[in-house]
């Protein structure tokens, strides 16, 4: 279950800064008895252009691809370079740390982003006819009621669910992979953990969870970004097991 609980720059910069050490590049290989030639041998060559240029594209805003180019024919030619291997290494170093605090920077900038999205809204749906808004922030409405129990802050609980971002896209769903999810309520989110237990078995409800209440700064997996509101539409099956009195 993606919510209960990447461009990697580090191996891409220091495959392309390496080549600017003598002793990180092969010499040429030896000629082989049949060396491949014509058409074959430049589409290869192309080939390898392409895979290079994409490892060198996470990064294509941050070097000069006329000096790449410069550094990898001296290397392949076995030339001399402009930098050794304890220079390409202080190099490498300081690069990764300029491209954290960059990625640092920007996921600082696009959580506050989001904040501010996500407030603008959850102020906006509070107006809302049937929306009930808690002392923590959650919002909610219901879909569909129903007179069953409701479960306990340490219960474990049987659902489906969609969970979704504010702009409509789902990051999880249990009815596309016909399968609910059962799990702890002590093993979930704030937001989820506050919201579940509010609700009767049979019932089905719509929560929105302000960032603080779900990943806030730190998003999940690429999928949610640091900063976002949830969405979740629960369906509450079961209380599969109680808690510890």
């Amino acid at each position: 279950m993606k919510w209960m609980k990447r461009v990697i720059f580090g191996s891409a910069v220091a495959t392309g800064l390496a080549a600017c050490g003598p002793a990180s590049v092969p010499p040429p290989p030896q000629a082989a008895s049949k060396p491949m030639a014509g058409e074959e041998r430049r589409q290869v060559s192309y080939m390898v252009g392409l895979d290079l240029a994409r490892n060198v594209a996470p990064v294509r805003d941050e070097v000069d691809i006329d000096v790449v180019v410069e550094a990898l024919r001296a290397a392949y030619a076995g030339e001399p370079v402009l930098l050794d291997d304890t220079q390409a290494e202080a190099v490498r170093k300081r690069f990764t740390a300029h491209l954290r605090e960059k990625r640092e920077a920007a996921q600082v900038a696009l959580a506050a982003k989001n904040h501010s999205d996500g407030e603008i809204f959850l102020g906006r749906n509070a107006k809302r006819e049937g929306v009930i808004t808690t002392a923590s922030g959650l919002q909610y409405e219901v879909l569909r009621a129903a007179q069953g129990p409701r479960p306990k802050s340490d219960d474990t609980v049987r659902v489906n669910y969609t969970g979704s971002l504010l702009d409509g896209r789902r990051f999880e769903d249990t009815y596309a992979v016909d399968h609910a999810s059962s799990f702890a309520l002590k093993q979930v989110l704030p937001g989820l953990a506050e919201a579940i237990p509010l609700m009767p078995v049979g019932a089905k409800y719509r929560f929105w969870l302000p960032a603080r209440l779900a990943y806030a700064e730190r998003g999940l997996d690429g999928q949610i970004e640091p900063g976002s509101t949830l969405v979740f539409e629960i369906e509450l099956l079961e209380i599969a097991a109680a808690g510890t009195p």
